[in-house]
């Protein structure tokens, strides 16, 4: 594989924006699909989609061992997930949100 110099904190950045302004540029639930299906392997689309199906569940109160006996995601991910939503940057609160208003 060929080695690259790493990037500096503001290049990292500007391509993480990049990435945010393509995802908000799509128009319909099928078009990011593709997108992220261009974007992603496999192994990280189950990863991110195990994710965001337990989010619910932790907003809903559910223990942990419960959301495991329901959706096989590991109790490891489960508690990673829940202290995203207590100490994160606030995106899985904005989406949830959103997405219940879409309905």
């Amino acid at each position: 594989m060929k080695r690259r110099a790493p990037l500096t904190e503001q290049e990292r950045n500007d391509a993480f924006d990049a990435l945010a302004s393509a995802l908000n540029a799509l128009k319909s639930p099928a078009e990011v699909r593709a997108f992220l299906e261009d974007l992603c392997t496999p192994a990280e689309l189950e990863a991110m989609a195990d994710r965001w199906r337990v989010v619910p569940h932790l907003l809903d109160g559910t223990p942990y061992r419960e959301i495991h006996d329901r959706t096989l995601v590991s109790v490891t991910t489960i508690g990673r997930v829940a202290r995203t939503l207590e100490r994160g940057a606030g995106g899985y609160g904005a989406a949830i949100k959103r997405a219940a208003r879409a309905k």
